[in-house]
């Protein structure tokens, strides 16, 4: 198997441990978020909710919602219950406890949202104070819950897509690592940047580290990310995976991590996404297949966003560490 070459020189500022053994599976996750779990401190102490509210899926956060909603509903619900459904005008005190647990469930639901239909109405000095600390608590949790779908709404996001598969493919007469990124909504990057970093699990004097390489980009920088952008890394004398052959690529404990930031137009901010790539999504002898094409009319380019990871096999014949490439029939 190849071995890491000494003119590579390996960095220690990935933000990442060199210290394997105390790892768990990759680094990065697919999406771009760190592989991380922290423990230490209390669940209260280490969460921050308003960040965890602005990470959260749509469908998630929805039911976050829904379920806060009806878990203040059910505790005002039960708080005018306990204190008498009779203090309640226009409720039927007179019927089982269930009903009487409905009314009051809807009579709250009113007063949290501030409706105020009319037909229940608080009587008394403990009841209406409850349905002002309602009214109260509604006013402040609405409040929130408005911000916190302004802020998703409004945060700057990078809308990227990489492709599934990393490849060695064939490149001006050698061999390249290549990725794909497009951008997948309507929003338009400008100033596009891009950095790969490479690590690698190994032995070294008997325990197991891992060593971080950064991988020179052949175009760092785009000025427009208007189609789709292949991030290539040529494999050369000065590449930490010169002499890897495909054996020693599949074999090999790596994870490829790939970042983009550029600058949102509509946003005026800058936004940034990566991802990362192990072993068993590299794959060797393998070029992409074109993403865009002229539209039938031809009065427009056509960016096809299912074909960002289409690729077709190459055969790549190498000769010691000069490679010299055909198409494979």
């Amino acid at each position: 198997m190849a071995t890491l070459r000494n003119s590579s020189k390996s960095i220690n500022n990935s933000g990442f441990s060199a210290n394997t053994s105390a790892e768990g599976g990759r680094l990065v996750n697919k999406d771009g978020t760190i592989n991380l779990k922290k423990t230490g401190m209390s669940f209260l102490d280490r969460m921050s909710w308003y960040h965890l509210l602005l990470r959260l899926s749509r469908v998630k956060f929805l039911l976050f919602v829904f379920l806060f909603y009806t878990v203040v509903n059910t505790l005002f619900a039960f708080i005018y219950v306990t204190i008498g459904i009779e203090h309640l005008k226009g409720t039927d005190a007179g019927g089982s406890l269930a009903n009487q647990f409905q009314q009051a469930f809807f009579f709250s639901s009113q007063t949290l949202t501030t409706v105020g239909y009319g037909h229940i109405s608080p009587e008394g000095l403990v009841a209406n104070v409850v349905a002002s600390l309602e009214s109260f608590a509604g006013i402040m949790s609405f409040a929130l819950v408005t911000g916190l779908f302004f802020a998703r709404f409004s945060r700057p996001k990078a809308y990227l897509k990489f492709s599934e598969h990393i490849l060695v493919a064939p490149h001006k007469g050698g061999t390249a690592l290549m990725c794909r990124v497009a951008s997948q909504k309507n929003n338009h990057l400008t100033d596009a940047q891009a950095q790969a970093t490479i690590a690698f699990h190994v032995a070294e004097e008997g325990r197991r580290v891992t060593k971080f390489f950064q991988l020179p980009l052949e175009i760092s920088s785009v000025n427009s990310l208007a189609l789709s952008w292949t991030i290539v890394h040529l494999i050369d004398e000065q590449s930490p995976l010169w002499g890897f052959s495909e054996a020693d690529l599949q074999q090999s404990d790596i994870e490829v991590m790939v970042g983009v930031k550029a600058f949102d137009d509509h946003y005026s901010n800058t936004v940034q996404q990566r991802t990362s790539y192990d072993a068993s999504e590299l794959v060797y002898g393998a070029k992409f297949l074109p993403a865009f094409q002229r539209s039938a009319d031809g009065s427009h380019t056509l960016l096809e966003l299912d074909k960002l990871d289409r690729y077709e096999r190459v055969k790549i014949e190498s000769n010691s560490f000069n490679a010299a490439v055909t198409t494979a029939n």
